[in-house]
């Protein structure tokens, strides 16, 4: 035998050795590890698709909830809703909620969609910016069917020049002065949505409709 070839059976030997020596330290943690990411992929590609599917039903039953209100069966859309309030999953019990209220509006149930809305605004589980819209929209109801006195404990707030509500806010309020003859108020609100550049252009034209209005009236004076 050649020193080489000796050589090289000593290395392998020793390569064998140390391969056998990390095995025996190492091998069964590695099997673990290996079980683990297994395991855990599996888990999170099982729980993706138990998300996906809870989604997609409660996706599926808000449309059916809407198609019917959109075809004036206005009871069976409110049951649908509730279900899905209590058993839908992610955003959709929230929206069930949203559009509850509105439903119940459409019916003719003001105080009812106002009642609703004003729970979804005092739920400090949900988003402020949702509860935001809440109020302003059972503002919206109480403009036609509740007092200046309704319409502001709601949206004063949300008149602020920071808010992004505030041009429908002030036009909520402006409305349900005007109707209670307070002029002077309603003219000011008026002007403050119609000189607000960042206020929508169809907003700042009824604003500027309203404030002409009232001045050609002579009741703000």
């Amino acid at each position: 035998m050649s020193d080489d070839s000796f050589i090289r059976e000593v290395n392998e030997e020793l390569r064998q050795d140390q391969a056998r020596a990390l095995w025996d330290r190492f091998g069964p943690a590695a099997i673990v590890l290996a079980v683990a990411v297994v395991l855990g992929t599996a888990a999170y590609v099982g729980y993706d698709y138990w998300v996906e599917t809870k989604a997609n039903r409660s996706g599926d039953q808000f449309s059916q909830a809407l198609s019917l209100a959109n075809s004036g069966k206005p009871d069976e859309a409110l049951a649908a809703l509730k279900a899905l309030e209590a058993e839908g999953y992610g955003a959709y019990p929230l929206l069930a909620r949203m559009r509850a209220a509105t439903v119940l509006a459409e019916k003719g149930d003001f105080a009812g969609a106002v009642k609703e809305f004003d729970a979804v605004a005092a739920d400090t589980s949900i988003p402020e910016a949702i509860r935001d819209i809440a109020r302003l929209r059972a503002a919206l109801l109480l403009v036609d069917n509740g007092s200046y006195a309704d319409v502001s404990a709601r949206v004063e707030a949300l008149t602020a020049d920071t808010n992004t509500l505030r041009h429908a806010a002030r036009e909520a309020l402006g409305l349900s002065a005007w109707k209670e003859g307070k002029s002077a108020d309603a003219l000011k609100l008026f002007e403050q949505v119609a000189s607000d550049d960042a206020a929508p252009r169809n907003t700042r034209e009824r604003a500027t409709l309203m404030s002409e209005l009232i001045r050609g009236s002579g009741s703000a004076s």
